[in-house]
């Protein structure tokens, strides 16, 4: 793997793809600094070692949120209020640019001086970022001398400064170690797992995870599902599921991803009850059933209590154990039961020799919450990137580099 250990950054300008895409509250200040802290260790690894660095990300989508009168929300998605965290992270005052490609720019990024920070502003201002635009690409590529990707939540895009870029720097391009990390781990888990190998499905929708439970058939020993894409399940099986969630045209896909399990070998375990919910609110009525038999008018929001034990004693007997997606609606203190104790038993099973990978989005949102992100053996930073790394796809911010 081409990481920045095989280079010698003394006196060479890194240009630096980072992922600062943090949440903001109304004031704009970040209430979650991990994605900045995740990208420390390689900007002080280049800074320690002689170099310069500028930083260059996106912040949300811009383009997509325009105010009323069409015109751009500079001061929503400004880059600027990610300058003061990263500066007291870092140790360094980072310096800011407003625009990414004017004269300004690169007069800037032109006169850094070893140890030297700058961020650019947000790229995608620019449509041409999302396109994937050789041009702005090849603009972009003037601020470094070398150019690190270290933003492995948009490698699965093949936009402008995540893989186009790579192409103006054909011996000088390397993964920053965060980027190298997150490789490292999926294929641990994918190719190298120790078994038993216990997956953890959660999440919404059956379609958001189709592929990836495809390609864990045959690899995962046991597979956990859970969340709102159950009771598509459940309905396949010609249970009553009442109002929860359903996709209706993926009934017969869920029939044949039951079959193809028991086909490998593989344990697709369903939750066998729930906790329901009279409507989608914290302060709603609660029952318990099985989920066979879910009641008009009643929705399942959690696992219920026999669900949370046998999954729980799987996740005890496993030795690897991959979990992306909550198995309940956890952001409501009355539904976070299962996926708090998925969690704990995740962390419990880690303390004892496990090898777990918490797989970003809201998996790591909810071992966050529950404080014990420090408790697992990693936690990504990209949910869609591993998502589709896990599919068997092959990222363009991965091949940019390994070409």
């Amino acid at each position: 793997m081409k990481t920045i250990d095989q280079f010698n950054f003394s006196g060479q300008r890194a240009l630096i793809r980072v992922d600062f895409n943090v949440p903001l509250d109304k004031q704009f200040a970040i209430t979650d600094d991990s994605r900045i802290r995740g990208a420390l260790p390689t900007i002080k690894k280049i800074l320690g070692s002689g170099g310069c660095v500028v930083l260059m990300s996106h912040l949300s989508r811009p383009l997509k949120k325009l105010k009323e009168d069409g015109s751009i929300d500079f001061k929503k998605f400004t880059l600027q209020h990610a300058v003061k965290r990263t500066s007291e992270l870092l140790g360094v005052e980072v310096k800011f640019v407003s625009d990414c490609i004017s004269d300004e720019a690169f007069r800037m990024s032109g006169n850094l001086n070893p140890g030297e920070v700058l961020l650019l502003e947000n790229l995608r201002f620019y449509k041409e970022e999302e396109k994937g635009d050789e041009k702005f690409a090849e603009k972009l590529s003037i601020h470094g001398s070398v150019y690190v990707n270290d933003a492995f939540g948009t490698a699965h895009r093949a936009h402008a400064s995540t893989a186009v870029i790579a192409k103006f720097f054909p011996e000088k391009k390397f993964f920053g170690y965060l980027m190298a990390g997150e490789l490292n781990n999926a294929e641990k888990v994918m190719h190298h797992s120790k078994k038993p190998f216990t997956a953890i499905m959660g999440g919404a929708k059956v379609s958001d995870k189709i592929l990836i439970i495809e390609n864990l058939i045959g690899k995962a020993d046991s597979i956990l599902i859970g969340g709102g894409m159950a009771y598509t399940f459940f309905k396949a099986m010609g249970g009553t599921i009442g109002n929860s969630l359903v996709e209706e045209d993926k009934l017969d896909l869920a029939k044949q991803l039951i079959k193809k399990a028991a086909e490998k070998n593989c344990r697709l375990i369903l939750p066998v009850d729930s906790v329901l919910g009279d409507k989608f609110e914290n302060d709603a009525q609660t029952s318990i059933t099985d989920n066979m038999n879910i009641p008009d008018g009643w929705m399942g929001l959690d696992i219920g209590p026999k669900a949370v034990s046998e999954f729980c004693e799987v996740i005890k007997n496993s030795k690897t154990i991959l979990w992306n997606g909550p198995v309940g609606v956890f952001e409501m203190k009355k539904f976070e039961n299962g996926t708090k104790k998925i969690a704990e038993a995740i962390a419990d099973a880690t303390s004892k020799g496990a090898y777990s990978l918490i797989g970003g989005g809201d998996s790591a949102a909810a071992i966050h919450q529950f404080g014990l992100a420090d408790q697992v053996s990693y936690v990504s930073t990209g949910g869609g990137a591993l998502l589709e790394y896990f599919e068997g796809k092959i990222l363009p911010g991965v091949k940019a580099i390994e070409e």
